[in-house]
């Protein structure tokens, strides 16, 4: 599991020339962990939300084998499921660091803020 910041996201996500997005590794899964009332206000476009306590039920889902990254308000509930998925065999974990709440303040500063 490894920390990623907002920016490493960004570039992440915006294809370079003749490129799909994600580059070589294909665009990861955003997972946002956070409650329903949460996702409402504000989300990363992509995003496939699935609230923490129903990550266990629900891990069907998510294909092990492709890039995952977690993501939460603050980034403390993102880190604790990308630890409970690389326990599970997930391949490829990341937790966005600052959550949400950093993506809006240093990538998107016209995303909602809470």
């Amino acid at each position: 599991m490894q920390n990623l910041h907002p920016e490493q996201l960004a570039e992440w996500l915006a294809p370079a020339a003749g490129e799909s997005p994600g580059g070589a590794e294909g665009a990861p899964v955003l997972l946002d962990v956070r409650e329903h009332w949460e996702y409402a206000l504000c989300s990363l476009p992509g995003s496939v939300h699935v609230p923490m306590r129903e990550i266990p039920a629900r891990l069907r889902e998510l294909d092990p084998s492709r890039p995952v990254v977690c993501i939460c308000h603050h980034g403390v509930r993102s880190l604790q499921v990308a630890m409970f998925l690389e326990h599970r065999g997930f391949e490829s974990v990341f937790n966005l660091s600052g959550g949400i709440d950093a993506w809006a303040k240093e990538v998107d500063r016209s995303m909602a803020t809470y």
